[in-house]
């Protein structure tokens, strides 16, 4: 129950590249390095609702652990995987659509902050958010 609450995006370690290994171009890269975006996360047991809220849009996740869902993500991406307790960490391991390669991608408190890694094709990056 952790994770419950709405989270803002405070800063990013190596989104850019990460971003560009997965095949975003520069025009989008740039508008997602400032999307201001918004996490309002809701635990239930294993079901979890997210809001994510951006500058470019908003959407409504919800997942239940282990189980595999359909996930599309701002640039269009589309995804298919699910998340996974481990310890207090979520684990996300998701699989492209278009070339069936693993994003792997994890979120957990630190610090008081929420952190959302990711790693995809050898590239790592991070997003720190913060409670509102």
């Amino acid at each position: 129950m952790a994770f419950n609450g709405t989270w803002k995006v405070e800063r990013n370690e190596n989104y850019d590249k990460f971003m560009e290994q997965m095949g975003v171009n520069v025009v989008k890269r740039k508008l997602a390095n400032h999307d201001n975006l918004k996490l309002t996360i809701l635990q239930d047991g294993n079901k979890f609702t997210v809001k994510e809220s951006s500058a470019f849009r908003t959407k409504d996740i919800e997942f239940t652990l282990g189980v595999v869902f359909d996930y599309t993500m701002a640039d269009g991406t589309e995804l298919n995987g699910s998340w996974t307790c481990e310890g207090d960490k979520l684990v996300g391991k998701f699989t492209r659509k278009d070339n069936s390669k693993e994003l792997l991608t994890t979120r957990e408190i630190v610090g008081g902050e929420l952190v959302q890694a990711y790693s995809y094709e050898g590239i790592d990056a991070k997003r720190f958010f913060k409670k509102e």
